[in-house]
């Protein structure tokens, strides 16, 4: 079989992805083997691939790759996220541009574009992996609104709600208006931003007084039901008892005490307005005000807002400022830095909002989720730093919001049947919300007609908590085979972005339906940025199409360029260059491949220099493989693939095969070519989690091969004794190697021509190696001796004199003046440093770093002139 003369990285993926999907490699049941298995962490069903997926997928993928050559049942589970938030925009976005307006359809058919629109555009994300060469049990892919999953979800609110979790409440929320639901607290992110602190004066009724409020917002000032003074703040003692005229609406409020007043911000008063700030709510029940919401969904102004109704609460901020000022009630305005929550998915300026919706309590769920994590460590997060993240949110966590005024998720089971608010059941479907519902009311005269369903989906997280359950069957049956032999799973590879929304809560959730952990470990990885340190976003135009990056460099170029930079937590300064590298990397790999295919055998003996390179190889190889797995135990993904890649580049490349390499048109012994051939083997096999592709290539090249005995399902190397002694000699080996070879470039020797080596053996060095040197330094004769060699060009390591004999290989007269203007510069080097290092007030005001750094040039500068000296000294 021809062997091309390079690397075809696109012929390849294609070629050898077809054949691991053919032979079945990635599908996973349950057998006699330990099982190793991953979830996905669900990308959106509309998404497509990004730097941060394809970091996070080739972690899970060289994870999957190495247990699978561990002789593990490796089951990776794929799939995808309904998004609800996400994916409802995009589908009423498409249809707007349609000419159809959401609220004009019904339920069942907007569910019907959904499902069309996720048919279209839903898993091209999945195809994407495949490039890179994820290696995914794709007959087990998933999606959270198929029929199984989402059973498992409603069996999971029903089951919550009759243990008294779950219950409905009329509470202050933060609102998205741009996506029109309401939102958890982890999904508000809190920016600072420029804005205006607006002092508007409010008349006191019945008087000439007036009062100053401060307010960043004074569009709200519609939604006015009291003023607020502190009972202790002398200044407006005058004002206690009396009302306050709101501007504009003119509104007659009454003015409360409470002293929850900060008396030092603004002017000492607080205008209140209950249904929009979740304080003036808490102010509100207390003092038992009006509550008035000024608000439409949209974050527009409704009727309350007078002449404002119907415009944008951004733009009426604007005209309300410019209104007061006419009519002489704004005083002043003063820039200020206020703290805003944005939608973590719209990026919209949430609104407190007060409405009825779903929550979970969340105090005692936590508890067994943070002992797993914080105390017994049953869970590992690696890097261990964001336990204390962790420790934060779970200790101040809250009752979590779960439903979402969409149509796109789980719509929650909760059955209407009166006009109360307690008029409700719950139930998995409608016939047993029936049954329930007869029951409360004792009236048997209800059927399916009148009861009607929560219009309410649920927040799509509360969908996602149970994914490593649910893809196996365990909320619906935990009895089930599937998810009795893989659950728990092993590793969860995701960012630390998602350590509460998701992480913790699927921890709070394993333990609350199986008592157990849902994973071991949480690697978490780090955000993908560029050389600059910014985030990596389209706005920016500096996040690269991943598939471009596969089809210039190869998937992996691309996945070794990206590990190579990525240790866990900490984030990437992604450069193309890296990918360059990768790219390198393979064809340094492809040519050595070549070199060794491309000798000749002979039954002839095998050398003396190759028989020990061989032994050293195989040590080296030992110890790096012992390097590699402590690595992985410390989720050191990074620090294993340079470990791997130094061990082939070179070690194998640079240093063993030329040790091996047959002269010139020679042949080379069988010995030593079938141990190299097994000896590229084992690096094939420490390379596939990386380079999956080349390394199947290079693996199926090597010999024909069945589909029982593919690279994919190969056995991984086992750790033997390593004989270290045979690497520390080599170490110092390679050093009289470089040391020839330094001589041979500055006196112009070529490699070609023979020389002779004499060695005084101060370090009483064993002379295994000996054969080596002869052959890499191109020496006609080595000897040791026990004096200085006359004649001679002289080097050191550590204590170890080395002599080659310059008779006919130089000008003799020539080198001697060279060396002399060296001595002579070194000398008058040496002489500056030691005068800096005499001079006492050098000494005793400079920096301790700076007088180490002068006496290291000093003893460097002794060193070269004591061996400069030797040199004239045996030329002489």
């Amino acid at each position: 079989m021809s062997i091309p003369a390079q690397f075809d990285a696109k012929q390849a993926e294609q070629k050898w992805y077809n054949y691991w999907m053919k032979n079945n490699y990635f599908h996973s049941k349950p057998d006699h083997r330990t099982p190793y298995t991953i979830v996905i962490p669900p990308p959106n069903v509309t998404g497509v691939l990004h730097m941060g997926h394809m970091l996070n997928n080739t972690i899970q993928d060289v994870l999957i790759r190495r247990a699978r050559l561990k002789g593990f049942n490796a089951c990776w589970v794929p799939g995808t996220d309904h998004a609800s938030i996400a994916t409802e925009a995009k589908v009423v976005a498409k249809l707007k541009a349609e000419g159809i307006n959401k609220a004009d359809l019904t339920r069942e058919e907007f569910l019907k574009h959904a499902y069309d629109w996720t048919d279209k555009y839903g898993g091209t994300i999945l195809e994407q992996l495949k490039q890179l060469g994820c290696s995914c049990d794709w007959d087990r892919t998933k999606f959270t609104m198929d029929e199984d999953m989402s059973a498992s979800v409603i069996k999971s609110f029903v089951d919550l709600y009759n243990k008294g979790m779950i219950y409905r409440g009329y509470r202050m929320v933060n609102w998205d208006p741009e996506a029109k639901t309401t939102l958890s607290d982890e999904e508000v992110i809190h920016e600072e931003r420029q804005g205006n602190l607006y002092y508007i004066n409010y008349k006191v009724e019945g008087t000439a007084d007036v009062l100053t409020i401060a307010t960043t917002r004074p569009e709200t000032i519609f939604g006015d039901t009291a003023i607020c003074i502190n009972p202790n703040d002398e200044r407006f003692t005058h004002l206690k008892g009396k009302k306050a005229i709101v501007p504009i609406c003119n509104r007659i409020i009454p003015i409360i005490e409470d002293d929850y007043v900060d008396v030092e911000f603004g002017t000492g008063c607080l205008k209140v307005t209950p249904a929009h700030d979740v304080n003036d709510k808490v102010l509100g029940d207390k003092h038992n005000l009006d509550i008035i919401d000024i608000f439409n969904e949209d974050a527009s102004l409704n009727n309350f807002g007078l002449h404002y109704q119907g415009k944008d609460r951004f733009v009426v901020r604007e005209e309300i400022s410019k209104e007061l000022e006419l009519i002489g009630a704004l005083v002043k305005t003063e820039s200020h830095i206020n703290k805003l929550g944005t939608s973590e998915r719209t990026k919209a300026v949430i609104e407190p909002r007060l409405s009825d919706q779903w929550f979970l309590k969340m105090e005692e769920l936590v508890k067994p989720a943070i002992k797993a994590v914080l105390e017994t460590e049953e869970i590992k997060l690696y890097p261990s730093k964001f336990n204390n993240t962790y420790r934060h949110w779970m200790e101040n966590i809250r009752d979590w919001n779960i439903s979402r005024q969409l149509w796109w998720g789980q719509q929650i089971p909760a059955y209407y049947y009166g006009e109360g608010k307690e008029d409700y059941v719950v139930a998995e479907n409608i016939d047993e919300a029936l049954v329930l519902a007869k029951q409360k009311t004792n009236n048997q005269q209800l059927t399916t007609d009148d009861l009607t369903q929560d219009a309410d989906a649920l927040d799509t997280w509360f969908s996602s908590w149970l994914w490593p359950m649910a893809v196996f069957g365990g909320i619906l049956d935990p009895e089930n085979k599937d998810f009795k032999y893989y659950y728990p799973t092993n590793d969860l590879v995701t960012g630390p972005d998602i350590l509460f929304f998701w992480v913790a809560r699927m921890i709070i959730a394993g333990y609350e339906y199986t008592g157990k952990k849902p994973f071991t470990n949480v690697y978490l990885t780090g955000l993908v940025r560029d050389k600059q340190r910014r985030k990596m976003s389209k706005s920016l135009g500096n996040s690269p199409d991943p598939l471009d990056l596969i089809e210039k460099f190869g998937a992996d170029g691309v996945r070794v360029g990206l590990l190579l930079s990525s240790s866990a937590g900490n984030d990437i300064m992604f450069d193309e260059e890296l990918c360059s590298n990768g790219k390198a990397f393979a064809n340094k790999i492809w040519n050595a491949f070549r070199l060794i295919k491309g000798w000749e055998v002979a039954e002839i003996t095998q050398p003396e220099a190759s028989k020990i390179a061989i032994d050293w190889y195989e040590a080296k190889l030992q110890q790096t493989l012992a390097e590699i797995e402590d690595n992985f135990e410390k989720y050191r993904l990074s620090d294993a693939l340079m470990a791997i890649y130094k061990l082939v580049w070179d070690d194998f490349c640079s240093w063993f095969l030329e040790i091996i390499k047959p002269a010139y048109q020679q042949p080379i012994d069988r010995i030593t070519l079938d141990k190299a051939i097994e000896l590229l083997e084992a690096n094939l096999k420490l390379l596939h989690p990386f380079m999956p592709f080349l390394t199947e290539e290079i693996w199926q090249y090597i010999a024909e091969r069945s589909p029982e005995q593919a690279l994919i399902i190969s056995e991984w190397p086992t750790i033997q004794n390593t004989n270290t002694g045979l690497i520390t000699e080599f170490d110092f080996v390679t050093e009289v190697i470089a040391g020839i070879r330094t001589i041979r470039k500055q006196k112009n020797i070529a490699n070609k021509d023979s020389i002779d080596l004499k060695i005084i053996n101060n370090e009483k060095n064993a002379t295994t190696f000996d054969a080596v040197i002869i052959k890499l330094g191109n020496i006609d004769n080595l000897e040791y001796v026990t004096e200085t060699v006359n004649g001679a060009l002289t080097y050191r390591v550590k204590s170890n004199e080395y002599f080659i004999p310059i008779a006919g290989n130089i000008d003799v007269d020539a080198e001697i003046e060279k060396l002399e203007e060296e001595l002579k510069y070194m000398q008058g080097f040496l002489k500056s440093v030691q005068v800096k290092l005499s001079n006492e007030k050098f000494v005793a005001n400079a920096k301790p770093e700076i007088i180490a750094n002068e006496r290291n040039k000093e003893a460097d500068a002794l060193a070269k002139i004591a061996t400069i000296e030797q040199s004239l000294a045996s030329l002489k």
